[in-house]
């Protein structure tokens, strides 16, 4: 048997907040249930990349951030643009770690979500 993907689901407060974030700071889109608001799940997309967001009234994230050195990421996105892609949303998001290589050749960079949400965008060079 083969496994083909892995797909992080978010919790979140509010779905249709959290989807234009997505949109318009990263250039997902988006495939809302219901169709209409309040949406209470949404599936996010770009290029091979998806991520699931599913309403929890009141919801906050806790931050652990501060509390735990290294990977306390939420997903691990890889890219074969990461230099680009950096340059292209620095100035929308809010950037916890900047564009670096990391000692294991991997060119990184870390993005918070409005939920608190830890994303590294990754590329191996």
């Amino acid at each position: 048997p083969t496994l083909n993907s892995i797909v992080p689901v978010f919790a979140v407060a509010d779905v249709g907040a959290t989807m234009n974030w997505y949109q318009t700071k990263l250039g997902f889109w988006s495939d809302p249930f219901p169709e209409h608001e309040p949406y209470v799940f949404a599936i996010l997309f770009r290029d091979n990349i998806e991520i699931m967001l599913q309403q929890v009234v009141d919801y906050e994230k806790p931050d652990i951030y501060g509390t735990r050195s290294g990977g306390v990421w939420d997903a691990y996105i890889r890219s074969s643009e990461v230099k680009e892609l950096y340059e292209a949303v620095k100035d929308e998001v809010t950037i916890i770690q900047s564009l670096r290589q990391q000692p294991y050749g991997a060119w990184e960079f870390e993005v918070k979500d409005p939920n608190g949400y830890l994303l590294v965008f990754s590329q191996m060079e």
